[in-house]
């Protein structure tokens, strides 16, 4: 099965009811539901994401790895090929010169060792993708330069 990918411009979407994310590259949802790696993709795309590539297995991942290391990762870690999808956030952190955010999805999370857990942020299923969106934002702005855009904007 190949990897279905979606591109948008920054800041469009369908129901336009999300902020654009600030400078938010590419996005690489891992996801074996189909319905819940659209909401995420949909999700991610209205918030301003510049393109959205969803694949079903590790097996896919890894080919889109091979490719180029996005900048944002939602990993579920359970997956029909494999349930260690946390060897994804692994790799990612190793192959490119800045690592991606990583959020890792699942219904189990105290299943994730310790030191995969420690590569991202764990968003217990089910979840609200406004919750999704929130938390990315939230991981972005804890760094440098998003500490001072946040104090030169007075928030």
């Amino acid at each position: 099965m190949q990897a279905k990918v979606r591109t948008t411009a920054q800041g469009e979407g369908t129901r336009g009811r999300r902020r654009p994310l600030r400078a938010l590259g590419p996005a690489l949802i891992v996801e074996d539901d189909g319905l819940v790696a659209l909401d995420i993709a949909e999700a991610l795309t209205e918030a301003g994401a510049r393109s959205v590539t969803t694949c079903a297995s590790v097996a896919e991942a890894m080919a889109e790895l091979e490719k180029a290391i996005p900048a944002l990762m939602v990993l579920d870690v359970h997956l029909a090929d494999r349930d260690d999808g946390w060897a994804l956030a692994e790799l990612a952190t190793q192959l490119g010169e800045s690592p991606p955010l990583i959020l890792f999805t699942t219904a189990t999370p105290a299943a994730i060792p310790a030191t995969a857990a420690a590569l991202g942020k764990v968003l217990p299923k089910p979840f609200c993708t406004d919750v999704l969106i929130a938390m990315i934002e939230k991981e972005r702005s804890s760094g440098l330069f998003g500490r001072l855009r946040q104090a030169l904007s007075g928030q």
